[in-house]
């Protein structure tokens, strides 16, 4: 009886909430991607009307098959993108090129929002990623930027666009995972040694930080409703597995796991890439959890011993 009436105090709380919150029109980049369509769907369920942005029309048939309206255009023509964020109350950017054109699309995508949303408080919320801070053990918002190569142009951006004076807000993921799909893969698919063991990434003593790709929607939905300006938030759920602890909840308990040579791993995985897998962090995302954001998926390891 007494969680019953908890359960309808709670949903009385959210459709208050509901009815008081402003409704936006939002723009989306990278709609059909991991992360980008969990957004979507959270944002048409929080209320929000979505106009995706794609690149064909396979895309835009599956973002008006999500509810959203699609918009089949060139990111990369700024003046182009500008005009469709004038007419929009804020957007969220997370499409990233396969090409390796990463750093001069997101130049793109901030001349159009600098452009568009100047002398406003339409939000804008930009996508960059934990990778920038390098090691740590207890990794924040404020620690000092020490980029892998991979990453090192996204720090270049973040700051650019944090200096614009627009209503600029980021979200820096950790690793993300869910349904089969992320970073994690590297470890569920790597090779097995001789003798049957997993092969790790590198020694796999690092640790990663990590989130759910359900909750880090639900997060970025938030920051775009609630965050400040000019403030930085880490999408990591504060579970921080090593690598080796993922590893052997791939094989389970009577499985082996073996350390890999670093420059194995390198030669395997690409240099840049493996370089960034071998940074150890850990992160608690105290700061996300501020604006009550509360992270529920199972951990890694339970997802990776699931599948």
């Amino acid at each position: 009886m007494e969680c019953d009436m908890i359960a309808a105090a709670l949903e009385v709380e959210k459709t208050q909430y509901q009815e008081k919150r402003a409704f936006m029109q939002v723009l989306l980049t990278g709609g059909t991607g991991f992360i980008g369509s969990a957004i979507l769907t959270e944002l048409l369920n929080s209320g929000h009307s979505v106009t995706a942005l794609v690149r064909s029309d396979r895309s835009a048939r599956a973002v008006s098959d999500a509810g959203a309206t699609a918009l089949v255009g060139d990111i990369t023509n700024s003046a182009w993108l500008a005009d469709q964020l004038r007419d929009v109350d804020g957007a969220i950017h997370t499409a990233v090129p396969t090409d390796g054109s990463a750093a001069a699309f997101d130049d793109a995508v901030i001349d159009a929002a600098v452009a568009a949303f100047a002398g406003t408080d339409k939000p804008f919320v930009y996508t960059t990623g934990i990778w920038i801070y390098g090691d740590g053990s207890d990794v924040t918002e404020a620690s000092s930027i020490d980029s892998p190569a991979i990453t090192a142009w996204r720090a270049e951006r973040q700051n650019r666009l944090l200096a614009s004076g627009i209503a600029a807000r980021i979200v820096a993921p950790g690793i993300v995972y869910g349904y089969g799909k992320g970073i994690p893969n590297v470890i569920s698919g790597a090779p097995r040694t001789a003798d049957g063991a997993l092969t790790l990434v590198g020694t796999g003593d690092q640790h990663w930080a990590t989130v759910g790709v359900d909750d880090l929607a639900r997060l970025y939905v938030l920051v775009l409703d609630k965050g400040g300006n000019g403030e930085v938030y880490l999408g990591v759920s504060g579970d921080c597995p090593s690598v080796r602890e993922l590893g052997q909840a791939v094989v389970g308990a009577g499985g082996a796991v073996a350390s890999d040579d670093l420059d194995a791993t390198r030669g395997r995985l690409g240099a840049e890439f493996a370089d960034a897998l071998f940074v150890d962090q850990q992160a608690t995302g105290a700061k996300a959890r501020s604006l009550g954001w509360t992270p529920t998926a199972r951990t890694l390891i339970e997802e990776l011993s699931a599948t």
